[in-house]
């Protein structure tokens, strides 16, 4: 009988991937990791619920205390990051750093299971004419998260299982009620665990942050008001901004040297071309030459056409067909052909 570890956060998602394989026929054990303390799916509640779920399939259920791996690699990180004026991505950090890779060495070295499958909407492939493992897009395009998943080794996609890569949301609800999961009607959880542990990400920040009270500019260096704080924006902001003008106007840029909010109108938020480090190439080889791809830098908006570079340092440089708003250093870019992700890695802000 095939095994497979499922990572099991409480939520309906992971909640019907591992019911999913149960039904198929698999011998599945479930593995909850966690991360912090608190409310939210993946803590004191999310791990109530799972073993819920392990109890109603009649499966194994572990539970591997990783907070230590959490606080370094993410809450630190996060720290960090918007301390030096850039807004990191968690998530992508945290699938590779903390889920995927700790869930693959468990399950191997302490199960004897080479599988482990999550509740994530994407899809794996393996190309037999590269001999690379590709990763898709889920076919709900509304709730792909194949953008999250693009820091995976190839190592790590050679193990995963993504049983809903093929369904939309409603299918995993209609599955969940007809499986009879105690998580059938859960909410959908609408941000990041450590905002719905803290409430809103300027709290979360504010208990690692002391406030420093510096300049709000605009594009020509005129002040225009004070800020408590560079970590309470992000580049494309509007709202919060707290400055009176005749036009709306956006976070152009974070300058953590000088301390300044730089801003100005719609149009200065635009941006054709962004250095990429921290490269993956995912579903192809790092290519020599420059390639076209449509390349997306913010989960919830479209991929875009673009010349992805290669550098000489392995980064990438990011030219676009038309100038794109908000490209935000610390975020993901994320290029696809197709369905298929061929790469992606973290903006950089220009010098």
């Amino acid at each position: 009988m095939n095994k497979v570890v499922v990572g099991l956060s409480g939520g309906v998602d992971s909640s019907v991937a591992a019911a999913t394989l149960h039904h198929q026929g698999y011998e599945v054990v479930g593995l909850t990791l966690w991360l912090m303390k608190g409310k939210g799916q993946c803590c004191t509640e999310g791990m109530v619920d799972a073993a819920y779920i392990c109890e109603q399939l009649g499966v194994p259920h572990h539970v591997v205390d990783i907070r230590e791996v959490f606080q370094s690699n993410i809450v630190d990180y996060l720290v960090a990051g918007y301390s030096a004026g850039v807004t990191p991505l968690p998530c992508s950090q945290c699938n590779k750093t903390v889920k995927f890779g700790p869930m693959q060495r468990y399950a191997r070295e302490e199960l004897g299971i080479d599988k482990i499958a999550t509740g994530h909407y994407a899809r794996v492939n393996y190309d037999s004419a590269t001999g690379r493992y590709q990763l898709l897009r889920a076919l709900d395009l509304n709730k792909d998260q194949s953008y999250f998943l693009y820091d995976l080794s190839q190592e790590v996609l050679a193990g995963c299982v993504f049983p809903l890569g093929e369904h939309t949301k409603a299918e995993t609800r209609r599955l969940a009620a007809e499986f009879g999961l105690k998580t059938a009607d859960k909410p959908e959880s609408q941000d990041l665990c450590l905002v719905e542990a803290n409430g809103s990400m300027r709290a979360f920040l504010d208990k690692y942050l002391a406030p420093q009270k510096g300049e709000i500019v605009d594009t020509t260096g005129k002040v225009l008001g004070h800020h408590d704080g560079i970590h309470h924006y992000t580049i494309g902001q509007r709202k919060g901004i707290g400055i009176a003008a005749s036009e709306p106007l956006y976070v152009v840029a974070l300058d953590a040297g000088r301390n300044q909010v730089i801003v100005g109108n719609r149009a200065s938020v635009h941006q054709s071309e962004c250095t990429v480090h921290g490269v993956n190439w995912v579903s192809m080889g790092q290519p020599a030459t420059p390639i076209k791809a449509l390349a997306q830098v913010r989960y919830r908006t479209p991929p875009m056409p673009a010349t992805v570079i290669p550098l000489e340092d392995a980064s990438v440089r990011l030219v676009f067909d038309e100038p794109q708003f908000g490209i935000t250093p610390g975020q993901a870019a994320v290029w696809y052909a197709g369905d298929v992700l061929l790469g992606g890695g973290v903006i950089t802000p220009d010098k």
